[in-house]
Protein backbone atom coordinates (compact mmCIF):
# COMPACT_ATOMS: atom_id res chain seq x y z
CA UNK A 1 0.00 0.00 0.00
CA UNK A 2 1.38 3.44 -0.84
CA UNK A 3 2.70 5.63 2.19
CA UNK A 4 1.21 9.09 0.84
CA UNK A 5 4.16 10.94 2.63
CA UNK A 6 5.61 13.74 1.12
CA UNK A 7 9.41 14.48 -0.26
CA UNK A 8 9.96 16.39 2.32
CA UNK A 9 9.35 14.44 5.13
CA UNK A 10 11.52 11.36 6.39
CA UNK A 11 10.88 8.12 4.10
CA UNK A 12 12.47 4.55 4.80
CA UNK A 13 15.89 4.84 3.03
CA UNK A 14 15.36 1.57 1.11
CA UNK A 15 12.28 3.32 -0.65
CA UNK A 16 14.14 6.68 -1.18
CA UNK A 17 16.20 7.41 -4.76
CA UNK A 18 18.16 10.19 -5.77
CA UNK A 19 16.54 13.44 -6.02
CA UNK A 20 15.22 14.75 -9.23
CA UNK A 21 14.52 11.04 -10.44
CA UNK A 22 10.57 10.91 -9.70
CA UNK A 23 9.26 13.47 -12.20
CA UNK A 24 11.51 11.74 -15.09
CA UNK A 25 10.66 8.39 -14.06
CA UNK A 26 6.62 9.65 -13.58
CA UNK A 27 6.34 10.99 -17.09
CA UNK A 28 7.79 8.02 -18.66
CA UNK A 29 6.11 5.42 -16.81
CA UNK A 30 2.79 7.70 -17.66
CA UNK A 31 3.64 8.29 -21.36
CA UNK A 32 4.42 4.89 -21.28
CA UNK A 33 1.36 3.56 -19.80
CA UNK A 34 -0.87 5.44 -21.72
CA UNK A 35 0.60 4.44 -25.37
CA UNK A 36 0.50 0.71 -24.13
CA UNK A 37 -2.64 0.99 -22.78
CA UNK A 38 -3.42 2.41 -26.68
CA UNK A 39 -1.78 0.03 -28.44
CA UNK A 40 -3.49 -2.90 -26.24
CA UNK A 41 -7.26 -1.65 -26.93
CA UNK A 42 -6.36 -1.37 -31.00
CA UNK A 43 -5.12 -5.11 -30.84
CA UNK A 44 -8.18 -6.06 -29.11
CA UNK A 45 -10.83 -3.89 -31.31
CA UNK A 46 -9.22 -5.87 -34.30
CA UNK A 47 -9.53 -9.06 -32.62
CA UNK A 48 -13.34 -8.49 -32.07
CA UNK A 49 -13.26 -6.87 -35.76
CA UNK A 50 -11.70 -10.48 -37.03
CA UNK A 51 -14.12 -12.33 -34.99
CA UNK A 52 -17.10 -10.56 -36.54
CA UNK A 53 -15.30 -10.34 -40.03
CA UNK A 54 -12.94 -12.85 -40.24
CA UNK A 55 -12.41 -11.20 -44.00
CA UNK A 56 -12.31 -7.54 -42.85
CA UNK A 57 -9.10 -5.89 -43.69
CA UNK A 58 -7.75 -4.65 -40.70
CA UNK A 59 -5.76 -0.84 -40.60
CA UNK A 60 -3.02 -1.97 -38.99
CA UNK A 61 -2.00 -4.53 -42.03
CA UNK A 62 0.37 -2.34 -44.16
CA UNK A 63 1.38 -5.12 -45.97
CA UNK A 64 2.65 -8.49 -46.06
CA UNK A 65 4.97 -8.19 -43.29
CA UNK A 66 4.10 -4.83 -41.51
CA UNK A 67 0.78 -6.43 -40.12
CA UNK A 68 -1.05 -7.53 -37.39
CA UNK A 69 -3.50 -10.17 -38.48
CA UNK A 70 -1.72 -12.70 -38.05
CA UNK A 71 -0.22 -12.16 -35.43
CA UNK A 72 -3.53 -11.83 -33.62
CA UNK A 73 -4.70 -15.10 -35.34
CA UNK A 74 -1.44 -17.28 -34.24
CA UNK A 75 -1.25 -19.41 -30.97
CA UNK A 76 1.03 -16.96 -29.81
CA UNK A 77 -0.97 -14.00 -29.75
CA UNK A 78 -3.30 -15.89 -27.09
CA UNK A 79 -0.38 -17.67 -25.41
CA UNK A 80 -3.03 -17.69 -21.95
CA UNK A 81 -5.73 -18.87 -23.61
CA UNK A 82 -7.12 -15.49 -24.05
CA UNK A 83 -5.73 -12.77 -26.38
CA UNK A 84 -2.54 -11.35 -25.22
CA UNK A 85 -4.28 -7.64 -25.53
CA UNK A 86 -6.67 -8.24 -22.80
CA UNK A 87 -3.35 -8.96 -20.59
CA UNK A 88 -2.27 -4.91 -21.75
CA UNK A 89 -6.00 -3.96 -21.04
CA UNK A 90 -5.51 -5.25 -17.15
CA UNK A 91 -1.54 -4.16 -16.55
CA UNK A 92 -0.65 -1.23 -18.38
CA UNK A 93 -2.66 1.23 -16.07
CA UNK A 94 -0.71 0.30 -13.21
CA UNK A 95 2.22 2.31 -14.42
CA UNK A 96 -0.19 5.00 -15.33
CA UNK A 97 -1.19 5.08 -11.65
CA UNK A 98 2.32 4.69 -10.04
CA UNK A 99 3.56 7.51 -12.31
CA UNK A 100 0.90 9.84 -11.51
CA UNK A 101 1.01 9.17 -7.56
CA UNK A 102 4.87 10.16 -7.77
CA UNK A 103 3.82 13.88 -9.67
CA UNK A 104 1.65 14.01 -6.69
CA UNK A 105 4.69 13.07 -4.40
CA UNK A 106 3.46 9.55 -2.87
CA UNK A 107 5.73 7.56 -1.47
CA UNK A 108 6.08 3.84 -1.43
CA UNK A 109 7.45 1.08 0.23
CA UNK A 110 10.47 -0.97 -0.75
CA UNK A 111 8.30 -4.31 -1.21
CA UNK A 112 5.94 -2.00 -3.29
CA UNK A 113 8.71 -1.18 -6.09
CA UNK A 114 10.46 -4.96 -5.86
CA UNK A 115 6.83 -6.06 -6.43
CA UNK A 116 6.19 -3.32 -9.45
CA UNK A 117 9.62 -4.25 -10.66
CA UNK A 118 8.90 -7.89 -10.91
CA UNK A 119 5.69 -7.03 -13.11
CA UNK A 120 8.35 -4.80 -15.12
CA UNK A 121 10.21 -7.34 -15.67
CA UNK A 122 7.63 -10.03 -16.77
CA UNK A 123 6.65 -7.54 -19.23
CA UNK A 124 9.95 -7.50 -20.64
CA UNK A 125 10.57 -10.53 -20.73
CA UNK A 126 7.28 -11.30 -22.98
CA UNK A 127 7.95 -8.47 -24.80
CA UNK A 128 10.95 -9.68 -26.33
CA UNK A 129 9.66 -13.28 -26.36
CA UNK A 130 6.87 -11.86 -28.70
CA UNK A 131 9.02 -9.67 -30.70
CA UNK A 132 11.11 -12.40 -31.88
CA UNK A 133 8.65 -15.17 -32.04
CA UNK A 134 6.76 -12.65 -34.35
CA UNK A 135 9.57 -11.76 -36.63
CA UNK A 136 11.32 -15.81 -36.65
CA UNK A 137 8.10 -17.67 -36.24
CA UNK A 138 5.56 -15.90 -37.50
CA UNK A 139 7.46 -13.56 -40.43
CA UNK A 140 5.67 -10.14 -39.40
CA UNK A 141 6.60 -6.90 -37.03
CA UNK A 142 3.25 -6.07 -36.14
CA UNK A 143 2.69 -2.53 -36.20
CA UNK A 144 0.48 -1.82 -32.71
CA UNK A 145 3.08 -4.46 -30.70
CA UNK A 146 6.02 -2.57 -32.34
CA UNK A 147 4.38 0.18 -29.93
CA UNK A 148 3.93 -1.79 -26.97
CA UNK A 149 8.20 -2.76 -27.81
CA UNK A 150 9.28 0.91 -27.72
CA UNK A 151 7.07 1.75 -24.18
CA UNK A 152 7.98 -1.52 -22.29
CA UNK A 153 11.88 -0.93 -22.54
CA UNK A 154 12.23 2.34 -21.38
CA UNK A 155 10.00 1.98 -18.86
CA UNK A 156 11.44 -1.39 -17.72
CA UNK A 157 15.22 0.22 -17.39
CA UNK A 158 13.35 3.67 -15.65
CA UNK A 159 11.84 1.41 -12.36
CA UNK A 160 14.99 -1.08 -12.43
CA UNK A 161 17.82 1.59 -12.31
CA UNK A 162 15.45 3.53 -9.95
CA UNK A 163 15.59 0.71 -7.62
CA UNK A 164 18.73 -0.35 -7.98
CA UNK A 165 19.82 3.42 -7.22
CA UNK A 166 17.58 3.30 -4.07
CA UNK A 167 19.67 1.14 -2.39
CA UNK A 168 16.70 -1.21 -2.11
CA UNK A 169 19.03 -4.36 -2.79
CA UNK A 170 22.45 -3.65 -1.27
CA UNK A 171 25.29 -1.10 -1.31
CA UNK A 172 26.57 -3.33 -4.45
CA UNK A 173 23.28 -3.13 -6.29
CA UNK A 174 23.49 0.60 -5.83
CA UNK A 175 26.44 0.91 -6.94
CA UNK A 176 25.53 -0.94 -10.28
CA UNK A 177 22.35 1.33 -10.62
CA UNK A 178 24.63 4.57 -9.95
CA UNK A 179 26.65 3.58 -13.10
CA UNK A 180 23.79 2.11 -15.49
CA UNK A 181 21.67 5.71 -14.29
CA UNK A 182 23.59 7.40 -17.18
CA UNK A 183 23.01 5.03 -20.00
CA UNK A 184 20.04 4.15 -19.82
CA UNK A 185 18.52 6.04 -23.17
CA UNK A 186 21.75 4.04 -24.74
CA UNK A 187 20.27 0.86 -23.06
CA UNK A 188 16.91 1.70 -24.44
CA UNK A 189 18.39 2.40 -27.91
CA UNK A 190 20.24 -1.25 -27.62
CA UNK A 191 17.04 -2.78 -26.96
CA UNK A 192 15.40 -1.21 -29.68
CA UNK A 193 18.04 -2.05 -32.20
CA UNK A 194 18.09 -5.74 -31.31
CA UNK A 195 14.23 -5.89 -32.03
CA UNK A 196 14.01 -3.84 -35.29
CA UNK A 197 17.08 -4.48 -36.11
CA UNK A 198 16.19 -8.68 -35.85
CA UNK A 199 13.16 -7.31 -38.08
CA UNK A 200 15.43 -5.55 -40.73
CA UNK A 201 17.77 -8.48 -41.14
CA UNK A 202 15.30 -10.93 -41.20
CA UNK A 203 12.01 -9.53 -42.98
CA UNK A 204 13.36 -6.90 -44.74
CA UNK A 205 10.92 -4.52 -43.13
CA UNK A 206 12.37 -1.38 -44.93
CA UNK A 207 12.34 -3.51 -48.39
CA UNK A 208 8.63 -3.49 -48.51
CA UNK A 209 7.96 0.01 -48.76
CA UNK A 210 10.69 0.62 -51.31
Amino acid sequence: MADTTTESESTPPAASAPPGTHTVLAIVLIVGGALGLLAAFQLTMDDINLLKHPEIALTCNVNSIVQCGKNINSWQGSVFGFPNPILGLMTYPAPIVVGAALLARARFAAWFWWTFNAGMLFAIAFVFWLAFESIFDIGTLCPWCSLVYFVTIPMFLGVTVRNLRAGIGGRALKRVGDVLAPWIVLLAVLGYLIIFGAAQLHLNVLGTFF
